[in-house]
């Protein structure tokens, strides 16, 4: 009998399929999102180096309720704000596997919102 694969399993699969076509350099970094279920997570991340050059979450920001849209709205913008500080304006995004939509598309329009270039 065949093993029924997670749905964690079946997103890294596409995420890895995702990462074969983007890679961030020194110039247009990669901004990845993670999203469990009670916290949402961003890195910007020059691959190039294999270095986190800026990075957000909702745990660290200590909101209330980290997994819904209005937090991950929150750490987009500031993650924004930490990579202008470093003068990183020009990203690639990274959906890390998961459907641009809800709390994925809410991170990406308060980054935008904010002043980074994707």
């Amino acid at each position: 009998m065949l093993k029924k694969t997670d749905k964690n399993q079946v997103r890294q699969r596409r995420h890895a399929r995702v990462r074969r076509k983007i890679s961030g350099t020194s110039t247009c970094p990669r901004l990845n999102v993670f999203r469990s279920n009670k916290h949402i997570h961003c890195q910007i991340i020059d691959d190039t180096t294999g270095t986190t050059l800026v990075a957000c979450s909702s745990v660290e920001l200590k909101l209330a309720n980290g997994s819904n849209i209005e937090a991950a709205s929150a750490v987009g913008t500031e993650l924004a704000n930490r990579a202008k500080a470093k003068n990183i304006e020009n990203v690639v995004f990274d959906r890390g596997g998961y459907l641009y939509h809800g709390r994925v598309k809410a991170v990406a329009d308060a980054a935008r919102e904010a002043g980074l270039k994707f």
